[in-house]
């Protein structure tokens, strides 16, 4: 990998991680045709995709930096210092609760399917186009069913658990995490805004989680090189990821998602038919 192919590959981290048209996805369709990812050893492949999601988590620490800082200080406060019954907590207290309730499907079920995550299945592009246009279609249904109300203030524990069990859909390549749990959030009710929101906030446990990890697992690959790829390509996916975010979040004021329920057809088809005539490998 090349200086220029890790700072090409940390732009589409960035930009796709937050817009609901899977980073993965992407990734995987650069990676097969810049001839990157090896057949004999996709774990590589994924830890570089894991680690350098680090790189998006940054620019969602410096975006919502008050809000997370509010969240941790307040849910100290009230469960450490001065604790207090969840339904008498702040609003912030509580978001931290809403938090880790979402996180726990995910948790459980990347456990459970480590081995699957990491083969080459969620390299299969495949996967990767029908899931791109199946979860397409159900942000499309979503769209239509909301009913556009609830702010960050309404959010109930099911409504967490929802949008969390919504999460589990992002393992399966071609989805898109953000895809998925702005997706679970307008079905629950949330306005367009506050899905987004509560999908940036929601995904810094798991991102942190996988992305420490697999950086761990990714220790028998580090040499200099490596760590260099690694590290221009996180750099590069911070600063086009905080752009992502401050899209996505002023676009979902004024905007639906069709935009982006149209593009994920669109490529999905595409990648059907390079692969349908030969032009990349599955």
């Amino acid at each position: 990998m090349t200086f220029l192919e890790a700072v090409f590959l940390g732009i589409i981290q960035g930009i796709s991680e937050f817009i609901p048209i899977s980073s993965t996805g992407h990734l995987t369709v650069a990676g097969k045709l810049m001839n990157l990812i090896s057949p004999s050893d996709p774990e590589k492949w994924t830890s570089f995709i894991a680690v350098i999601q680090l790189g998006t988590l940054l620019a969602v620490f410096i975006y919502f930096w008050k809000d997370i800082w509010q969240i941790i200080f307040e849910f100290f406060q009230d469960n450490i210092i001065s604790p207090k019954r969840i339904k008498s907590q702040g609003r912030n207290s509580r978001l931290g609760w809403m938090i880790i309730v979402g996180n726990i499907p995910i948790i459980i079920t990347g456990l459970f399917f480590k081995d699957i995550i990491e083969g080459s299945f969620t390299k299969n592009l495949e996967v990767i186009a029908f899931s791109l246009i199946v979860l397409a279609l159900f942000l499309f249904w979503a769209e239509k069913a909301a009913d556009h109300k609830k702010s960050l203030n309404e959010i109930s524990f099911l409504d967490a658990l929802i949008v969390g069990i919504a999460q589990v859909f992002s393992l399966i390549p071609g989805s898109s995490r953000s895809g998925t749990t702005i997706t679970g959030g307008l079905f629950t009710g949330f306005t367009r805004e506050t899905a987004a929101r509560f999908s940036f906030l929601l995904g810094i446990p798991a991102i942190l989680a996988s992305g420490v990890f697999e950086f761990y697992q990714s220790l028998e690959y580090i040499n200099r090189d490596y760590l260099i790829n690694l590290i221009v390509a996180a750099s590069a996916a911070c600063i086009s990821g905080y752009l992502s975010i401050d899209f996505l979040i002023k676009f979902l004021r004024k905007y639906t998602t069709l935009v982006f329920i149209v593009y994920r057809i669109i490529l999905g088809l595409i990648i059907l038919i390079l692969i349908y005539f030969g032009i990349i490998q599955s």
